[in-house]
């Protein structure tokens, strides 16, 4: 009886799930140096948050591991967890350094802002790194709270009104994946979904109402954590709510982690079961088209971009939808690129920055609060016009080289409809992305004191505008190498 319980570390392979234990064990001391370093530069936690993200992707990059199940076959490592990873740690260790900025924003005096970042980060590696639905619930939950309270933090009326709405559509996510869940343990008994996909293809997907039910709550959860129409109605108002360095990770960390859910979920339903496809055919091309609509009639950048990162989420699910190794290395070309388009304009958007409403009462940036800006910071209109093409697609900028990868999956796999679909709500978009450079290059500014725009400006601030102008600009340059390397990793 008890040699059964005699399990060796080897056969556990604990270091599995070493990555999301640095993460976990830098919050950790995050706060227990709080408590023993009283009235501490509180950039210091920025910095330690900094060093464990570093330390963690560096596991992960230069450590061999054999793509397996590991830790009582709760964590799978293989490429789509790798990749996930290397892409949700590249985003945090970029977007952190934006919290050391002039203005004394109190929610980064908290050192309990870079625990819960850490937290945050734990919870979506343990997202990406299992096919047991325990696991990945667990770690939806981890995040999600985390997230909750993060933007809660910004200790504003829309941020509290961000963290409410945030926190009801999420309980309501977690509740659908719950039941999807629990349905599907009903049909199968099992819960890793390579047990559940065995069970099904042997019993021809019967009893098929539980199947059914439970791909419905399935979908339901994941449309919520990925903005799609008709699950994205708390997206606008959340990124509202949020500081730019939060929104702009919360459009590239989650978003990756609930397509990487999605990919391992409906790979072989999209496949084997008719109708699945069809609902994810009508979800993706209303989800890329409807949001454009809306973001035609916005008048607030950020709100914009955030009806833009529905519509890039479309997109992104158009690999799902496709399905096939192509498809899956164009879909993490995409948000790799998109990665640094977003760190850059959100980067812009958080130096701009400042407390005071000079152009508008509710929101932070209208378009009217950038008009003239070629007249009083060139530079600054010279890098944010640089980043709106490349969201519109317009070659050689980065977005373009994604968007062409996706729309070529489609046409490979004669999907003839979706990608006209691409190719024209990708002309739409072009029309509010140039509509900014419109007011910064052909409009008369409102003020004339362009020092404002440069508040929140410091040298890391400078450092990581620069590294993603860099990745805008010269994307052409390395996409080929950024396809090898998917490409060797993605094992599906």
């Amino acid at each position: 009886m008890l040699e059964a319980f005699n399990i060796s570390l080897e056969g556990l392979n604990f270091f599995s799930i070493m990555p999301m234990l640095i993460a976990i064990v830098g919050a950790i001391i995050i706060l227990v140096v709080d408590l023993c370093i009283k009235d501490s530069n509180k950039q210091l936690y920025s910095i330690l948050a900094l060093l464990f993200l570093i330390l963690d992707l560096g596991y992960i990059v230069f450590l061999n591991f054999d793509f397996s199940l590991a830790f009582f076959d709760l964590i799978l490592i293989d490429g789509l967890s790798l990749l996930g990873q290397i892409i949700l740690l590249t985003a945090a260790i970029l977007f952190i350094p934006l919290t050391l900025n002039y203005n004394k924003f109190h929610e980064f005096e908290y050192p309990e802002y870079y625990a819960l970042f850490l937290f945050l980060c734990a919870g979506l590696q343990f997202m990406m790194s299992s096919d047991h639905l325990i696991v990945i619930f667990l770690g939806l939950e981890v995040a999600s709270l985390a997230l909750y309270t993060l933007i809660a933090m910004h200790n504003r009326k829309t941020a509290f009104e961000a963290a409410i709405k945030y926190f009801t559509m999420g309980a309501l996510s977690a509740g659908c994946f719950a039941y999807g869940a629990m349905l599907l343990y009903a049909a199968t008994g099992h819960l890793d979904l390579s047990g559940i996909i065995g069970v099904l293809q042997q019993t021809d997907y019967e009893p098929f109402y539980l199947v059914l039910a439970g791909i419905a709550f399935f979908i339901v959860a994941l449309g919520f954590k990925c903005s799609l129409v008709p699950f994205h109605t708390w997206t606008p108002d959340v990124y509202e709510g949020s500081n730019a360095f939060l929104a702009g990770f919360m459009s590239i960390a989650p978003k990756i982690a609930a397509l990487i859910v999605s990919i391992r979920i409906f790979n072989f339903f999209i496949n084997d079961i008719l109708w699945v496809h069809y609902v994810f055919y009508a979800l993706i091309v209303i989800t890329m088209t409807l949001p454009n609509l809306v973001a035609l009639t916005q008048k607030d950048v950020k709100r914009m971009l955030a009806y833009s990162s529905i519509s890039h989420a479309g997109f992104a699910f158009s690999a799902i939808l496709i399905s096939n190794d192509m498809a899956y290395s164009a879909l993490f070309l995409y948000w790799i690129l998109f990665l640094f388009t977003n760190l850059g304009i959100f980067g812009m958007l958080w130096i701009t920055r400042s407390k005071e409403q000079i152009w508008d009462t509710r929101y932070d940036h209208t378009y009217e609060k950038f008009s003239g800006l070629i007249k009083l910071s060139p530079f600054m209109a010279v890098i944010m016009g640089l980043l709106m093409l490349s969201l519109a697609g317009i070659p050689p900028f980065s977005l373009f080289w994604g968007k062409i990868y996706l729309i070529g999956a489609a046409l490979a796999n004669d999907y003839l409809f979706l990608a006209l679909v691409m190719a024209i709500n990708s002309a739409i978009a072009a029309y509010y992305y140039l509509k900014l450079i419109v007011y910064m290059f052909l409009k008369e500014p409102i003020i004339q004191d362009g020092s404002i725009y440069l508040q929140n400006v410091t040298l890391p601030l400078k450092i990581i505008v620069g590294i993603a102008l860099l990745g805008v600009c010269f994307s052409l340059f390395f996409v080929d190498k950024i396809l090898w390397v998917i490409s060797r990793l993605l094992v599906i």
